[in-house]
């Protein structure tokens, strides 16, 4: 399954989760319950995925995590907060980089139109 399918999948689950909790709760709720609707769909999932920082050839380990990563191609970064900010855009595309993974979605669900606060990221894809 390449990406872009695995993307619809997710979008998806993503307005499952949202319709049937709505805003207003903890980031790792959503994150629980988004996996299990990817598990449900019968993607592989990982949480908390370590992502190490490499600097002139030097592993740096420096705590970075994918909040989910789904069937090893595809990362999502979960937020529950009042708006997204340019940095969150830019922490995407830097995961994308390090783990030279190509496609990442970036949700907020602390939101009134879910469909307005799904970001789509991609790094040579």
């Amino acid at each position: 399954m390449e990406e872009n399918d695995i993307s619809y999948i997710i979008r998806g689950a993503i307005f499952e989760v949202y319709n049937t909790l709505g805003p207003g709760l903890f980031e790792s709720v959503y994150v629980a319950a988004l996996c299990f609707e990817l598990e449900q769909n019968g993607l592989q999932i990982k949480r908390e995925v370590g992502l190490p920082a490499i600097y002139k050839s030097e592993k740096l380990d420096l705590g970075f995590r994918i909040d989910i990563l789904v069937n090893n191609k595809v990362l999502i970064e979960v937020k529950s907060i009042e708006s997204i900010l340019n940095l969150h855009h830019k922490q995407v595309i830097t995961y994308l980089k390090l783990s030279n993974l190509k496609l990442g979605l970036l949700v907020n669900f602390n939101c009134d139109n879910i469909s307005d606060n799904i970001f789509r990221k991609v790094n040579n894809l």
